[in-house]
């Protein structure tokens, strides 16, 4: 089962930041990702086991912060 993620990201500014976030996502399992840098919004659907600790540790990763994480 999957279930659809927002997640509100501090310290992207570019394309570049927003392909580090989507490659940290998709390693972690994501599908369906949409990263905005300019919004510092990300969107994706992922495994109902997939917590929101390893959703800030995925943004974390390529160094940016997720200041907030909201699952539909």
């Amino acid at each position: 089962m999957t279930k659809k993620v927002k997640i509100s990201i501090s310290g992207m500014h570019c394309a570049s930041c927003a392909s580090n976030v989507e490659k940290s996502l998709s390693r972690l399992g994501a599908r369906n990702i949409s990263v905005n840098a300019v919004m510092g919004k990300a969107f994706a659907e992922v495994d109902d086991r997939i917590s929101e600790e390893q959703l800030k540790n995925a943004v974390k990763d390529p160094g940016y912060t997720a200041t907030k994480i909201e699952f539909e």
